[in-house]
């Protein structure tokens, strides 16, 4: 139960951290995003947590470690399976066939995920496979690199057969799915402009305040652990002055920067989406969008209560549905309209 629940809260903090640059990709390699690849990727980034917290956690205490040994027999399993259908009855019940079909089944996913959202084949999915497994049982061997004197589990090369093996079964049986034979999983029409939907434009600006967020947050960080453990003033981590002043502006200079360069927000690149036209001057013009943008929406998070930046957020959002193309706010206060960055200028 420990390890799923790590497994989880590590997997979804990840999806978090890397929910722009996935959102980017997705749109330039397949040309949008739909909520299955989400999920599909969301329980990658689970599972992917779950294989380290299943195969290491817990972690033993002093009180409790003694060290463990090695087996290197490829073919050690026969006698312990052969044992249990001997014994008749179901070797299902039999702990030695259990290890050795869970082996299989928890790198089973592995192999599906490897076709289904890498696009690779069996070779690939076979590689995987060992490489993963063999990082397991190396990082266990070692006492986790060093962390302990000696392995705390046994190191078995049975496990990176079985663990093989399922990330081969799980490659095969993703080809069940229609689509999963194309190779790297670009779709030849990546580049082909498409209708600019307003769930489009609200996932655009999901990308610039979660990513205008992650940004602040990191910054503000950066400047406590520098206040407290360079200067040696917990007073000024305390008061929160100088990470709210550096965490509001590290990503209000980044978003006006990038708007400023590209007529874009972090957002709008990742969807693929560009403000055209309009009667003002450029300079004048992509300011505004900013404004109208997350660079408005930090800065009012400046004002006490909280109340005038909730107002705005709120507007924005509502204001999507009401203009032409979920324009938005940023299209109102530019003058501009809301296109497909695909488009031809």
């Amino acid at each position: 139960m420990y390890s799923g629940v790590v497994a989880v809260v590590v997997g979804l903090l990840a999806a978090v951290a890397l929910f722009v640059p996935f959102v980017a990709i997705s749109y330039r390699r397949r040309g949008g995003l739909s909520g299955g690849r989400v999920l599909a990727w969301l329980a990658a980034l689970v599972y992917f947590w779950a294989i380290w917290t299943y195969t290491l956690l817990p972690l033993p205490s002093s009180d409790s470690y003694r060290c463990m040994g090695v087996s290197l027999d490829p073919l050690g399993f026969i006698p312990e399976v052969r044992d249990a259908l001997a014994a008749g009855g179901n070797p299902l019940r039999n702990r030695a066939v259990q290890q050795l079909v869970l082996n299989v089944a928890l790198f089973t996913p592995l192999g599906f995920f490897v076709r289904v959202l890498g696009g690779r084949g069996l070779p690939t999915a076979l590689a995987a496979g060992l490489g993963v497994s063999a990082l397991v049982e190396f990082t266990q061997l070692t006492g986790v690199w060093g962390l302990y004197p000696c392995p705390y589990r046994v190191f078995d090369v049975v496990d990176l057969e079985t663990n093989t093996l399922g990330a081969a079964l799980g490659s095969l049986a993703a080809l069940a799915l229609p689509g999963t034979w194309r190779r790297g999983g670009v779709r030849p029409d990546a580049d082909l402009p498409r209708p600019v939907t307003r769930g489009r434009r609200w996932l655009a600006m999901l990308c610039d305040v979660l990513g205008s967020s992650l940004v602040g947050w990191t910054a503000a960080v950066a400047v406590n652990l520098v206040l407290f453990y360079v200067l040696g003033d917990p007073a000024a981590v305390d008061a929160g002055t100088w990470s709210l002043a550096v965490g509001t502006a590290a990503p209000v200079t980044i978003w006006l920067a990038v708007t400023w360069a590209t007529g874009r927000s972090v957002g709008d690149l990742a969807v693929q989406l560009r403000y055209r036209g309009g009667a003002q001057p450029e300079a004048l013009a992509r300011t505004m969008r900013a404004l109208g943008g997350v660079v408005g929406f930090v800065l009012l998070g400046l004002l006490p209560g909280g109340t005038a930046q909730l107002l705005f957020g709120a507007l924005a959002v509502l204001t999507v549905p009401l203009t032409a193309a979920g324009r938005g706010l940023p299209g109102l206060l530019s003058g501009r309209r809301l296109t497909d960055a695909r488009e031809p200028a």
